[in-house]
This record gives C-alpha cells, structure tokens and sequence, in this order.
C-alpha cells in the first residue's frame, strides 16, 4: 500500500512517498519499506536540516486522538499504520483525527539538538509551535503598578473582571486568592544559636535565607561586611546551621507520619524519659536582601521535613518526617499608610 506521508520538522514541511504495512484480517503483511526503510529516506532528504544525520531511534512522532505518540521500533510503527487503517468512526471525532486517516502525518527533530527560538522561523505545522498546543492568556498581564493603587479598586470593578473558566467555583478561588496574598504562613523557632525567630513559611521560594541585618546583628556575617558583598551581588552560601521548628501544644499524629520508635528502656527496667525537644534540622542557608523576615524557609526545607499544608486551614500545618505539627500564625502585612504588602 504505497502513500504519502507529511513530515514536519521545527523549521520545514516536506513529503515522502513511503510503502506503510498492510494489514489484512487479523495477519499483518508486508509490502515493501519497514521502520528502518523509513529512517533511511529521511536520512538521505535533502533541504530538511537534518541532511547527513542519521535519522533513529526518538527523532519520530505522531498524533493520534489529539496526543503525541513516539515512533521508535518496530511494534511502534505496526501501532501507527494499524491507526492510520482505523475507520473514522472508531477514532476521535476531530478533524485533526480525519487527516490524520486520509494522510499520515509525523514530526521529525533530533532529540539532542534545541529547537528553534524567536525571532527565527518557526513552523507552526510542527506539534509543539501548532498554535491550539500555545497557551494563551485572557487577558494581558497587568503593568505594575503602586501597591496604593490596588486599594483603590472598587468592589464593584472587582466583580465585573472575567474569571478563568477552569471549573473552579469562584468562592473557592476567592478564598485561596485571600489567604495567598493577604497572609503568610509564619512559625516560630532558632536558626543556630538564635531563639524565638519568627521565620516566613513559603514554598515559593527555592531555599532557606536569612536578612542580611539578622545575619550582621547574630554574627552571621561580619558587622563590617561592605556593599557588594555577602549577597549584593547575587545569593550567598553562608553554611549549614540547625534550623528548630516550636511544635503545636495540641500535637496529634498525622496519618501519613512515620510510626513512632519503640519505647526505650532504661538500666532498671523502667521506661525512660523520652527526649520531647524538637530535632535540629541542619540545612543550607543563604543570606539575601528580604526586608520583611529574618528567616525565609523555602522549599528545600519544605521538602527536607515533608511538610504538608492544608488549603481549607491556612494554619494546620505538618512535618511528616516526625508526625508534629507545627505553631503556625498568619500574618498580614501592612506598610505605613497601611497598604496590605504582598509577599511574593
């Protein structure tokens, strides 16, 4: 069965005359070309920018019912000529799908070689610069502008902006978006020798920092550190310290936690005193410029002590490594004309 197949690469389309595998009944026989018959004439296809290149293994896909499928071996490609010979009412009812079944299309590009960036050329026939596979925004991004400026904004302007149709309810959206910019999820503990720190509990950010006026006024860094260093020329390593989290006075295991160790037994016979002081937990910390938090904890800390958050209770949250849950309080910021700042 001799056809034609489309093939798109990121910066050109081209065709190729290519005898696919006939399947009769429930056999399968072949005609003429096989798998490696096809990576043999994309080879030798002059003008597609891969000329000279052997064309194998990862370098082939296809789409079939809107996803992207590889074309690697040869049970692949008995896969995608079995799809091409389904009638078009055992396939999705799209017209991508229709196309796809009067003429076979795939998408060639070397997988070690970067696809093209703007402003060159980009071949919006090839999957990913297809313009239904580009995300789109409603709406554009808004210019920034003064913090004074969003107190300003009436409730009334507020309600007439479209919300995303992603099928969240819209109270539920405005309860994460109040709790997401309006309070921060702060704890209570010490960072080396340093007690009853308030540090900012925020995933957004990447690793664990401390202010740069904490880090002069506790030793961190020497009081006579000089501008352009220690963290004006971009994140400083400063170590490894212990970092101890104040648990809840109401404690209660979570579910998912670890199970607690067996009870110790002292020289008596007794069972002896287990140690209820919180464990340090040493990490990495690094000294940055943010004016609000002594302490920042990011997500390697998030991460290192399995914390789990709750979306429904801003304050219930869990270290999974041990099962406690921690003091937490949330905190509204404010500056002074009392502007609600965003901690981002």
């Amino acid at each position: 069965m001799a056809s034609i197949l489309n093939v798109h690469t990121p910066t050109s389309s081209f065709a190729i005359v290519h005898s696919c595998k006939s399947l009769v009944g429930t056999s399968c026989l072949l005609t003429q070309d096989s798998l490696e018959d096809l990576y043999d004439k994309l080879s030798r296809k002059g003008g597609t920018g891969y000329t000279g290149q052997r064309v194998g293994t990862g370098w082939l896909k296809y789409e079939f019912n809107q996803t992207i499928w590889n074309l690697d071996d040869e049970a692949d490609y008995t896969i995608f000529v079995w799809r091409q010979q389904q009638p078009a009412s055992d396939a999705a009812s799209t017209s991508t799908a229709v196309d796809h079944l009067t003429t076979p299309t795939l998408h060639l590009h070397d997988p070690h070689a970067p696809l093209p960036a703007a402003p060159a050329y980009l071949n919006a026939a090839y999957y990913i610069f297809q313009p239904s596979r580009i995300p789109r925004t409603d709406t554009p991004s808004p210019t920034p502008r003064a913090r004074s400026s969003k107190s300003r904004r009436t409730k009334g302007s507020k309600r007439t902006t479209l919300a995303p149709d992603d099928g969240v309810p819209a109270f539920r959206r405005e309860f994460e978006k109040f709790h997401g910019e309006n309070g921060v999820r702060t704890v209570m503990g010490s960072i080396g020798p340093v007690q009853n720190v308030r540090m900012l509990l925020k995933a957004g950010y990447r690793h664990v920092y401390i202010s740069r006026q904490f880090a002069r006024e506790h030793g961190f860094i020497p009081a006579d550190a000089a501008p352009g260093h220690y963290g004006y020329g971009g994140l400083v390593n400063i170590g490894t310290w212990p970092i101890t989290l104040t648990p809840s006075a109401t404690f209660s295991a979570h579910p998912n936690a670890p199970p607690p160790p067996p009870k110790a037994i002292s020289a008596d016979g007794k069972p002896a005193k287990r140690d209820r002081n919180p464990k340090p937990t040493m990490i990495t910390v690094y000294l940055s410029e943010e004016p609000h938090f002594s302490v920042v904890l990011g997500r390697s800390f998030f991460e290192q002590r399995q914390i789990q958050t709750s979306s429904v209770d801003p304050t219930d949250v869990v270290c999974l490594d041990t099962g406690e849950k921690l003091e937490c309080e949330l905190v509204i910021l404010k500056d002074g004309r009392g502007e609600i700042v965003t901690v981002t």
